[in-house]
């Protein structure tokens, strides 16, 4: 898939969320990568490139005291590990909406352990 598709998929996921959750964002960017670096699969804790589908970088909201004049967080979605995993753009569509709120959940300070409760893990 071409990087302007997927990054149409990505776009299309963050407006189907809900308006009380879009209006909560707070210095937030959105960003397309086709491969995880080393460094960020260092930090996610990702032996394989292919597993990673997104890695949030930031501050969560729930965290912030004394917060101004810093750079945005990041959500970065991962292309390469998505289409690795997906046979259909359906799937890859389906994929990059749990990977986006599953990333914007951190944003809100929301951690892997209470995503899994919550099944969304």
């Amino acid at each position: 898939m071409r990087r302007e598709e997927f990054e149409e998929l990505v776009l299309d996921a963050i407006q189907e969320l809900p308006q009380e959750i879009l209006a909560r964002l707070d210095n937030v960017a959105v960003v397309v990568q086709r491969w995880p670096s080393r460094d960020q699969m260092m930090e996610a804790g990702i032996e394989h490139e292919d597993e990673l589908f997104g890695l949030y970088e930031g501050i969560p909201l729930t965290e912030r005291e004394s917060y101004n004049l810093v750079l945005p967080d990041k959500i970065t979605v991962f292309q390469g590990p998505v289409e690795a995993a997906c046979r259909s753009r359906e799937a890859m569509a389906l994929e990059v909406k749990v990977t986006v709120a599953h990333e914007i959940a951190h944003h809100f300070g929301i951690d892997d352990r209470r995503l899994e409760e919550l099944g969304l893990g």
